[in-house]
């Protein structure tokens, strides 16, 4: 692909990544549930569906607020891992359903109270995708895009309790194995992905936005396994994209981490949480006609 052609649907974008991005992925603050509860009025009735839920850490936060969640995702890894994770957290109320966003008029899945986009809007079909979700939720429902960087920590390192995460020579590591320009799947991001939400959301007819943010306060502390895992879940570095050179790049991954820290605890602040929510307009009310004046 040349670097002036757009990125297209690539099915390999996440392959194999799923069991990585479960184990290097920060959870989201509980505070985005309690946020989100309170801003949007749940009270565990409505729907929920989870629009590219990956491995479903976004979808599990919420399911305590919803009577029924739903969590699509085009990767039959990530629905695999997220059936596992559900399992594990005793959710019931949640299922899970391989389709791509844009595929959902065709699945047969109702309507929702809430839609989600968690970090996962940028590789849809944006316009078309923000129509469907439209058209899917309840009058006065509410589509949530949630901006977040759960795979690494953002901002300043000093006053950290212990060694950084050496974010910036990782990056030099994977561009000496894969290329300088940015990889997804087959095709490759030299631009980066897309960020034109807020022209999209309203072109397809929804109000608003309420934006929120959550502070992400306290730095937080992830061991060697954790920081390999959360490479592994990038779309810009799937397992798969190494081929054969896979363990020659984890074992100069590993060698680079060790050099960072000699306890094996790395340490990272992160950035805060974005919260943009976008409403479905209600039906307007039918105008009366006013009756006929009879005259005598």
């Amino acid at each position: 692909m040349a670097d002036t052609e757009p990125w297209q649907w690539d099915p390999t974008l996440y392959e194999g990544s799923a069991p990585y991005y479960a184990v290097g992925r920060v959870q989201y603050p509980a505070e985005v549930g309690a946020v989100l509860r309170d801003e949007l009025a749940l009270d565990g009735t409505g729907r929920l569906l989870d629009t590219g839920c990956g491995p479903g850490p976004f979808a599990l936060l919420l399911s305590g607020l919803f009577a029924e969640v739903v969590g699509v995702d085009a990767d039959p890894g990530m629905i695999e891992e997220a059936d596992r994770q559900g399992r594990a957290a005793g959710a019931g109320n949640v299922r899970w359903v391989c389709t791509r966003a844009e595929s959902l008029p065709s699945a047969g899945l109702g309507t929702f109270r809430v839609a989600s986009l968690a970090q996962s809007f940028h590789w849809m079909d944006r316009p078309l995708v923000a129509a469907i979700l439209l058209d899917l939720l309840d009058p006065g429902g509410a589509v949530v895009h949630v901006g977040a960087w759960t795979h690494r920590g953002m901002g300043s390192e000093d006053d950290l309790p212990g060694p950084a995460t050496p974010w910036d020579r990782i990056d030099e590591l994977v561009a000496s194995y894969l290329g300088p320009v940015r990889r997804a799947g087959r095709g490759i991001l030299p631009a980066g992905t897309a960020s034109d939400e807020d022209e999209v959301f309203p072109a397809a007819g929804f109000a608003g936005p309420t934006r929120i943010t959550v502070d992400w306060k306290e730095p937080f502390v992830r061991s060697e396994d954790e920081i390999v895992a959360s490479v592994f879940s990038l779309s810009s570095a799937t397992p798969h994209l190494f081929g054969a050179r896979m363990a020659a790049f984890e074992h100069d991954l590993r060698s680079l981490l060790r050099r960072a820290s000699a306890t094996g605890e790395y340490w990272e602040r992160a950035a805060d949480v974005s919260l943009t929510i976008w409403t479905k307009p209600p039906k307007p009310e039918p105008r009366i006609q006013p009756s006929p004046t009879i005259r005598p």
